[in-house]
This record gives structure tokens, sequence and C-alpha cells, in this order.
């Protein structure tokens, strides 16, 4: 009896058609192992329990819908159809879809973005604006055919008057819903005619809120330079647009009526401010009262002050003559003893003891060496009283100690 003989490729495929046409959906449980995602988009890993393994593979197509991200050692549920990889003969899970075990891919994604964002410090109270008192001008970033947009009109028509509404409507769920919500926040900061932001939507389902758990979403809120309230859902609806935002409101309804005050309320806190200001002014008019009164007491006649003053000056006048006569009595004193000193010290004092002062003429040299004249030189001499002027006939010279 005579045996077909196939290949190997041949093989390869009968088995991928059987694996093919029998397993087309399966649900698979295990743990990730040896994830990696490289520049092409397609995801590889190795799905593991305790007693097997199986390769795994998940297309960029499908990929991108992930609303987390998977990791090493994250238990999950992947749905897919099992195949062979024929180059290598292997037994492999073509992934469609992923979920985590226990808890949702949606909750997943959120708890992961969450974290992310934490950690970068998007949430902290110190980047939180505060909001305007009075706004002029409030952007609203939501659907314009939405139940929000009209509870929020009509909570600003009731509470205010003169405001003017800038709405940019977006699509709020669905497949390209986060970018139209980022990109409408740029607008309208780039904009600039509003004071304040109000980002949200009506009620819904975790998918229909999902937009404003994306991370563009948040990091648009976070980057504003406009002061955003994040108004998503209902009040037990939490999004990561409420952890960025400067102030979350739990509806609509509720950011419209936190970014505009209650007409009635500004009108009370007015008649308060006002009552305030009055019972402030009596209080400084019944001071300025008492002090006005205090001063008209003490209040002295013009002319009273002038002969005051008058007084004052003629005594000042008189103690000033004073000291003028005594200063100049201590001066003239002094004057007189310096004189006398100075009259001691005259060289005229010496000449009239009997001595006399000769000078070379006509140059009024002084002389004091015999040397300085010669023979017919003419000098003149002063005396104690008058002058002489006298020729020079003989000289003598005295020898020095040293020459002696």
């Amino acid at each position: 009896m005579s045996q077909t003989v196939i290949s190997v490729s041949h093989l390869v495929e009968l088995f991928k058609d059987l694996l093919e046409e029998n397993f087309v959906e399966i649900l698979v449980e295990g743990e990730i192992s040896n994830f990696s995602k490289p520049g092409s988009g397609h995801c590889y890993f190795t799905l593991k329990d305790d007693r097997g393994q199986l390769r795994c593979a998940m297309f960029r197509s499908q990929a991108r819908l992930l609303r987390f991200t998977p990791e090493n050692g994250m238990q999950v549920i992947c749905r897919g159809r099992a195949s062979v990889y024929s180059q290598r003969g292997e037994l492999q899970l073509i992934v469609e879809g992923i979920e985590p075990s226990g808890i949702g891919g949606m909750q997943l994604a959120f708890e992961q973005l969450k974290q992310k964002l934490a950690k970068e410090g998007l949430f902290a109270e110190e980047h939180k604006q505060p909001l305007p008192e009075f706004p002029q001008t409030i952007g609203v970033v939501t659907s314009s055919t939405g139940a929000a947009i009209h509870d929020i009109l009509n909570v600003l028509r009731r509470r205010a008057s003169g405001l003017k509404v800038l709405l940019r409507p977006v699509r709020v769920q669905g497949e390209g819903a986060a970018r139209e919500i980022a990109e409408a926040i740029a607008d309208l900061n780039r904009e600039g005619s509003a004071n304040v932001l109000i980002v949200g939507r009506g009620g819904g389902s975790l998918e229909d809120l999902w937009a404003f758990n994306e991370e563009e979403v948040a990091r648009a809120i976070a980057a504003s330079k406009l002061p955003v309230v994040s108004a998503v859902g209902h009040e037990v609806d939490f999004s990561i647009s409420d952890l960025v935002a400067d102030l979350r409101a739990p509806t609509p309804t509720a950011a419209a009526e936190l970014v505009v005050k209650n007409r009635e309320e500004v009108e009370r806190h007015c008649d308060q401010l006002l009552l305030r200001l009055g019972r402030v002014m009596q209080g400084r008019l019944e001071m300025l009262r008492v002090g006005f009164a205090s001063i008209q007491r003490r209040l002295i006649s013009p002319l009273e002050t002038l002969e005051l003053r008058r007084q004052q000056l003629l005594g000042l006048e008189q103690r000033l003559q004073r000291s003028i006569r005594w200063q100049q009595q201590r001066y003239r004193h002094s004057l007189q003893q310096l004189a006398e000193r100075l009259n001691t010290l005259s060289p005229l004092q010496v000449l009239a003891r009997g001595y006399a002062l000769a000078r070379l003429y006509p140059s009024s040299t002084p002389l004091r060496d015999a040397k300085q004249v010669n023979v017919e030189d003419l000098i003149s001499v002063q005396l104690g009283q008058g002058q002489l002027e006298a020729r020079v006939t003989k000289i003598k010279l005295e020898k020095s100690p040293k020459e002696a």
C-alpha cells in the first residue's frame, strides 16, 4: 500500500487551515510576558500560565484601539483566532482585543493615565488658576445640540445679564471627539476674548464620556491660560479632565452657577458693602468733628499770635546784641594781647635798642657777612629812628673759629 508524501509547507498550510476554520474566535486567559511594540505599531507578546505558553501577535490596526497599555505580568483575556506562523511552523494567536482580567480596559486605562499625569504634576494644586469674580465672556466647549449647552444658557440668563457666551461646538463622544475638544480649548485661548472656559457634556455611559479621559484633552486643559471648569456627566461621574481642570463642577448646570454669581447675591453683597461703608464714613466724620472741636478750642487769635511772636523776636534780638557785645570785647582783648606779642617780636624793637640793619644798595639785600660788599659799595643802614646811606671805605674780615 503506497502513501502520499507531502511537503513541510503543505502540511503547515493544512494545520493553518484546520485551526483557522475551527478556531475563528476564541477567548484565552493568561499572563503577558516578553511584550514588545516595535516602530511598525504591531504588538508581540507571549501569553502563558503555569503549564504552557502561546505566542501572540496584535496588528497595528487593532493595537491602536486599545485604551490601556499592556505590560509584562498583567493578567489578561485575549480575544482572537488561532493560526500558524508558516515560516517557523509555530502555533500563534492573532489577537483582536485585550481586556484585563478582573478590571475593565477602560478602567485600567483611566488608572494608567491618572498615574502618569499625577507624576508629571498636572493635578497639583499650585497649578490651579482662580476663577474671575465677574467674567464678561464665557467660553463653552461642548456639543451645540446636547442638553448641556441649553442648561448652561438657562442658568446664565437667570443669574446674570449682559454676559457673552462664546460657544465652540465639538463632538463629545466617538472617534475623533478628544481631538476636537483639545483643539477647541486651544482655539479659545488663541481667540482670547473669554475670561473662563466651561468644558464638558451631559451624562452618559463610561464609553460615552471617554473623550474626557483622553490624554490630549487633559494636556490641552493643563496648557490653557484661561481658567477651565470641567463639567462632565453627572455628579457621580469622574474624569481625567476633572482632575486637571482648575475647578470641577458636578454637572454643566453647576458649572454655570460656579462661574457666574447670582444677581440677587451680588445685589445683597453690594447692599452689605454700602451699609458697611456708611458706618465707616459716619465713624470717620464723628472723629473729624471731635478733632475739629478740639482744634477750635486750642485756636489762638492771630493778633495774639503776632504779639507773642513779637515778644519772642524782641527777646532774641536782645540776646543777640548782648552776645555780639560780649564777643567784641573778647576779640578786642585777644587782639590786644596778640598785638603786644607781635610788637615784642618786631625787628623795630631790636633796632630801638641800638642795633642797625645794613642792606646792599640798591638791591636791599640784607648784609650778614663783610664778604658781601666791596670797598666803595653803597649801603643803606636802618636805625631805630631813621635811615643812613653810606659808602664802604674799609673792610675788616674776621677769621672764623675753624680758620683760627
